[in-house]
């Protein structure tokens, strides 16, 4: 399987309601799990058989409450961003305990480290395509991204 058919996948999946998708083929193996929010985390669901319940016996399934999950209008989306090339988890330091590539306000060049994503258990560093002044950091240490979510907000130099 070459990048092209696996960037296509990714893409495929992306834009999908599919939660959990995995193949195997000659030898190479991708699995691939969209990030569940908070809102919606779900209890382990029982199998039960309610025709054989008695009316006593069935109880109404349990009420969770949603918190609204914040909407794209409370993000500032418009400027330029390093955005995540891949599925994955991003990191800002190199290691647990460690400084961050870089912080809010930090001018950096193109071609330097700006964080890590981890996919499948690979480390991809993330670089900066032009210099650039770091006006925001929009995802949090160790959150799982999606393709083309966006990173860090720039001001390009």
């Amino acid at each position: 399987m070459n990048l092209q058919e696996i960037k296509k996948i990714m893409e495929l999946f992306d834009n999908s309601d599919i939660a959990k998708f995995s193949i195997k083929q000659e030898g190479f193996e991708l699995k691939l799990q969209k990030a569940i929010a908070q809102a919606q985390v779900q209890a382990p669901m029982q199998v039960i058989d309610t025709l054989s319940l008695s009316p006593a016996q069935q109880m109404p399934l349990p009420q969770t409450e949603s918190t609204p999950a914040p909407s794209a209008a409370t993000k500032d989306t418009s400027g330029l961003f390093i955005t995540s090339p891949m599925v994955g988890t991003f990191y800002r330091s190199p290691s647990p305990g460690a400084a961050p590539y870089v912080n809010v306000g930090d001018v950096i060049k193109k071609g330097q480290t700006v964080g890590i994503i981890e996919a499948m258990k690979i480390m991809n560093e993330i670089e900066a395509e032009f210099d650039c002044k770091v006006i925001a950091i929009e995802v949090n240490d160790g959150q799982p991204v999606e393709f083309s979510t966006n990173l860090i907000k720039v001001e390009k130099l």
